[in-house]
């Protein structure tokens, strides 16, 4: 039995420790917005965060999240920094087919936490690990300064 926290609440899975945490996050709680893409932490589409620090969840066991506060896309809007994101990203209509938009949300969510006003080449550092097959990486940078200016106005 392995107990962690996911987007607040705890959650007991009786489950291979050496299972991806997406799979159990996706199979086991049934949280489907993080998405598979390339199942070899490549891609960043299964970004989730891990006690704050975003992790490829493909690629880490279940057995490292054990007693950890995990967040996924659909627990990050209930901070000030995943709201912040999330609105940008609907204000500058960021996702084109969406499937990368989860993992870049959560990847964003990350650097705005750790830097109030991150600099073009800031997010294209934090970023550089999100692929996205539409090529929206103008619009996610442009939603990021926007979400970066709605925290810094204190909304």
């Amino acid at each position: 039995m392995i107990k962690l926290t996911v987007n607040g609440r705890p959650a007991t899975l009786d489950a291979d420790p050496d299972m991806p945490l997406l799979w159990a996050l996706r199979e086991d709680l049934q949280l489907t917005g993080t998405k598979f893409g390339c199942g070899m932490a490549l891609c960043g589409a299964c970004t989730v965060h891990l006690d704050g620090q975003p992790v490829r969840s493909c690629s880490t066991p279940l057995s490292a999240a054990a007693g950890k506060k995990v967040t996924t896309i659909e627990g990050v809007g209930a901070t000030k920094t995943g709201r912040a994101a999330q609105l940008a990203w609907l204000k500058l209509d960021v996702p084109q087919c969406g499937y990368c938009q989860s993992g870049q949300i959560m990847s964003a969510c990350a650097l705005l936490a750790q830097k109030k006003s991150p600099s073009d080449a800031d997010i294209d550092q934090a970023m550089s690990g999100n692929i996205c097959r539409c090529g929206t990486y103008n619009q996610v940078r442009a939603a990021i300064h926007d979400a970066a200016a709605t925290l810094r106005k204190g909304a």
